[in-house]
């Protein structure tokens, strides 16, 4: 397997499954309980992360020019994405939701891409994709723009749920802001931060809130229960 598709560190968040049907969780807090049903997937089988990776090799591997592969990275670019449309609204604030079956399809596009480079079958090892469905974690990464090229440097990020601000694990250091090509701020710069997937409810009513330095807030609107 190609090295360059472990370069990426999979985060992830979950589900929790049960012969093939999304089942209940109970989280125990001292002698009480409180039920929470997961929906996202973080139980994957082997079967099942083979299946994702499938998913996202044959579209690539049906492309013949180089606007049907920006049309399928759009797509998918577009699938674990809340807030702003980045095609329709470029500067607008988004994050991407990177979940254990996003990481599965992202690199099934990328044994396609390698396959085609080294003109022979690249596949992700077993390995690697019990790595892949091992990790505890949900990685969001916050897109936004501002006027200035460290706007967004030490920014932060919380989920709201029902008046509860849940912290991330970590947060990466912040890009320094690239120029912007098109209308609005004149640059545009991101983050990453992991989320344990115990730590909040994909099915309550969500807002990604983000902290600028300078004492701006960004709010996010995100329904969780839409992705996969």
């Amino acid at each position: 397997m190609h090295s360059g598709l472990m370069k990426s560190r999979p985060r992830a968040l979950g589900v929790v499954r049960q012969g093939g049907l999304v089942v209940s969780g109970m989280l125990l807090f001292g002698l009480g309980s409180v039920a929470m049903t997961l929906a996202i997937e973080v139980n994957l089988t082997m079967e099942e992360a083979k299946a994702a990776l499938k998913a996202g090799r044959e579209p690539m591997q049906k492309a013949k020019t180089a606007e049907e592969v920006r049309d399928i990275m759009q797509e998918a670019s577009l699938d674990n994405r809340v807030g702003a449309d980045p095609i329709k609204d470029p500067c607008g604030a988004s994050a991407i939701l990177r979940t254990k079956r996003y990481w599965l399809e992202r690199f099934g596009r990328q044994e396609a891409t390698e396959s085609k480079k080294q003109k022979r079958t690249v596949r992700m090892p077993d390995s690697h994709i019990r790595k892949v469905l091992e990790t505890p974690h949900l990685e969001i990464e916050v897109q936004l723009c501002g006027d200035d090229e460290y706007f967004a440097e030490g920014a932060s990020v919380v989920f709201q749920q029902e008046g509860m601000k849940i912290k991330p694990i970590d947060v990466s250091p912040t890009q320094k802001g690239r120029k912007n090509e098109g209308d609005g701020p004149a640059y545009r710069s991101r983050f990453t931060a992991r989320f344990s997937y115990g730590s909040f409810d994909p099915l309550a009513k969500t807002k990604v809130v983000v902290f600028l330095p300078d004492g701006t807030l960004m709010e996010i609107s995100a329904d969780l229960s839409k992705v996969r």
